[in-house]
């Protein structure tokens, strides 16, 4: 398999509150973008206490469009006490179930956004409260055919150090990355290095592109501040700052042949911004 496009729900969120859209309309919308992968971030409203009935839905109105779910996205928070650690680990493997029933193969499920407490836990205190959490929900994976994977965002589980350290602990094969090609930035990261140093890990890989300004230049709205001194607001795919087509020749010289979700979260109309954002990937894939 070469490298095939997707496209977040994620990316169309704000159109569909802004328009009365439902996820179903979603599907249909990108299966008309000739898009043959579709990346589920979490259902819809519509789940509510029915998550595996909902999951069935939306796998037949997939199959009748022709479109494959690549990718399954959930939080989680998996730095807590014992009791309340177990009942997000249940809530994750429910998530796991809906990932098997989607055909998904892949799911993200967040693991921690860091300690709250004051001292703060060290980094190896943090390791050995999650890692064996992570361990649990990877073997329920595995056991329903699924991957599982952490995504670097958060801030707390962002560099890539950070990552590695993280899935070296842990220690399963079947646990890897979704390797979020943007994301490096809002720590101030090198994203072609980054990439470069975790595509090993990659089990799904996120396309996105962000405008950058020093914070003390930013506009007043649209924008968000990192834990550097930099703001950033998400761009169309190819229009901001990321250097896409070196990370895309590393993915290839690495052999990565999974799904590339573009994700999109800017200001601008969001069909539009998809549009333009496949558009852009599909002439990068095709000249290289």
């Amino acid at each position: 398999m070469n490298l095939e496009l997707a496209v977040s729900t994620y990316s169309l969120l704000r159109w569909r509150r802004e328009n009365g859209k439902t996820l179903e309309d979603t599907l249909h919308w990108l299966a008309g973008q000739q898009v043959r992968g579709v990346e589920f971030s979490g259902l819809d409203e519509r789940t509510f206490d029915r998550p595996l009935e909902r999951a069935r839905e939306l796998k037949k109105c997939c199959d009748d469009l022709g479109l494959r779910a690549v990718n399954y996205c959930v939080g989680a928070e998996l730095l807590a006490d014992p009791r309340a650690q177990r009942e997000v680990i249940t809530r994750v493997k429910q998530a796991v179930d809906v990932a098997a029933i989607l055909a998904a193969g892949r799911m993200r499920h967040d693991v921690t956004f860091g300690p709250k407490e004051e001292p703060p836990r060290s980094w190896p205190q943090v390791l050995e409260v999650v890692g064996p959490a992570v361990r649990e929900i990877s073997a329920y994976a595995r056991a329903r055919g699924i991957r599982s994977s952490l995504e670097n965002h958060g801030f707390y589980l962002q560099t890539a150090d950070r990552v590695e350290k993280l899935i070296q602990a842990v220690g399963d094969s079947n646990f890897g990355l979704t390797l979020d090609l943007g994301n490096f930035l809002c720590l101030n990261q090198d994203p072609v290095a980054a990439t470069r140093q975790l595509v090993p890990y990659a089990v799904h890989v996120h396309v996105k592109d962000f405008h950058v300004r020093p914070k003390e230049r930013k506009p007043p709205s649209g924008w968000f501040d990192t834990p550097t001194p930099l703001a950033l607001r998400g761009a169309i795919v190819g229009h901001g700052v990321i250097d896409i087509p070196a990370q895309l020749k590393i993915l290839k010289q690495a052999g990565y042949k999974g799904w590339l979700s573009l994700e999109f979260e800017g200001l601008e109309e969001p069909t539009r911004a998809v549009q333009l954002g496949l558009e852009y990937l599909r002439g990068q894939l095709a000249g290289g």
